[in-house]
């Protein structure tokens, strides 16, 4: 189908990195995003095979060295690590995912960094403050509906809007989010040299997580790039907007219904009032741990339910497909739904690409893509949400 037509809704990680390879195939794509910019949230993402391997293949030799230069150092252990509140290890894990480059492994990216490199050399096909809110298709395409009262025409629409996707509640309307009852408070605690010589190594080995008696577990992800962001754009990438960012170190704390805040002061409550319940949830834990959460710039603070969309029976095939959070939100316990949205961009991209240079049938090779994120994302998903098996690290000698 020499005239294909890709209507992309959402411009976050999977939606961008899907149009990238569109691009690369000669593809012809459009994204809407309703925001006027991308990625306002978020900030450290674990980076594997998986990911890596998408952003390889999607991006031209220059974007894809800007990727790796902005991701951070090499750890001294590519390993999950778990410590009670006094810094003493309890365990370890493997990543989630197959090994990385020896060289170059993938680690860890900025996300708004990553997703200004993605949006890169595509500006021109994102309609931004583009709200999307429904479609309707037949056999010859697909009419996707927006807020503004326009109207976009294509041949394939593939929904990438997140959990809360209009194209998944219009085309699967028994799907819905599930919330676990849980809820992560994101934050920002600063790396300065100075900070950086005072924290121990196994804070920087691939991924630590820690634990007390009480049940309050909190993620550190430090976020030390191998060459200064602005540094790496300058040279490599000199007209791309890319923000630099300073060296941090991510705190996210787990909050559930079993600790000693309440559901609705955590909802609430404002950044300051969030970063308060940090520092209640970890008196008395290691002074250098501690020192983490009291650093913390609360303008940073946020707080996320964690909702998940659960695996379903494989569905009708047509000419709306889903990738990414849209189709398989997990619970982030093993850093792998960034992963899987590139890796479901890199797979969704072959098939359209057969379509378009091989004259398959549409249909057929939606349900292929289909198919194999099922039977690719599904497994991950049901690890990710067993808290036993998401928290259990067996010991192993040093």
């Amino acid at each position: 189908m020499s005239n294909l037509h890709v209507l992309i809704a959402g411009g976050g990680i999977g939606g961008l990195c899907l149009a990238r390879h569109l691009k690369k195939a000669g593809i012809s794509f459009t994204i809407y995003e309703r925001e006027d910019k991308i990625s306002k949230s978020g900030y450290r993402l674990h980076m594997n095979m998986d990911g890596g391997e998408s952003l390889r293949t999607a991006l031209p030799q220059n974007l894809y060295d800007l990727y790796v230069q902005t991701s951070r150092k090499k750890p001294r252990r590519e390993l999950a690590v778990l410590i009670d509140e006094q810094l003493n290890e309890i365990g370890i894990r493997p990543h989630i995912g197959e090994p990385n480059d020896l060289e170059f492994p993938h680690t860890a990216v900025n996300r708004r960094t990553l997703c200004q490199i993605l949006l890169s050399g595509v500006e021109d096909h994102v309609r931004f403050n583009s709200t999307v809110t429904g479609f309707k298709q037949d056999k010859k395409g697909v009419s996707l509906f927006l807020e503004d009262g326009s109207v976009a025409r294509g041949d394939i629409l593939v929904a990438a809007d997140g959990i809360n996707s209009a194209i998944r509640r219009q085309l699967m309307p028994h799907v819905e989010p599930v919330d676990t009852k849980a809820r992560a408070i994101y934050s920002k605690s600063p790396l300065t040299k100075e900070i950086r010589k005072q924290l121990p190594d196994i804070l920087f080995d691939g991924f630590t997580s820690a634990i007390d008696e009480n049940g309050t577990y909190m993620a550190i992800g430090p976020y030390e790039p191998r060459r200064p962001v602005s540094e790496a754009a300058r040279e490599l990438a000199p007209n791309a907007d890319i923000e630099p960012v300073d060296d941090y170190v991510m705190i996210t704390l787990n909050v559930s219904h079993q600790l000693r805040v309440s559901d609705q002061d955590i909802r609430k409550g404002e950044p300051k009032d969030h970063h308060q319940i940090m520092l209640t949830l970890t008196e008395g834990w290691h002074p250098i741990l501690r020192g983490l959460v009291e650093r913390i710039d609360p303008q940073t603070v946020s707080v996320l339910p964690i909702r998940t969309i659960e695996p379903i029976e494989p569905w009708e095939t047509s000419r709306v497909t889903l990738i990414g959070d849209a189709i398989h939100a997990m619970p982030p316990s093993f850093g792998a739904g960034s992963n899987l949205a590139l890796r479901d961009a890199r797979i969704l991209a072959e098939q359209l690409i057969t379509v378009y240079k091989e004259q398959k049938n549409i249909y057929v090779a939606l349900a292929q893509y289909e198919q194999n994120m099922r039977l690719h994302n599904y497994p991950i998903f049901e690890m990710s949400a067993n808290e036993k098996t998401a928290r259990r690290f067996n010991k192993v000698s040093q």
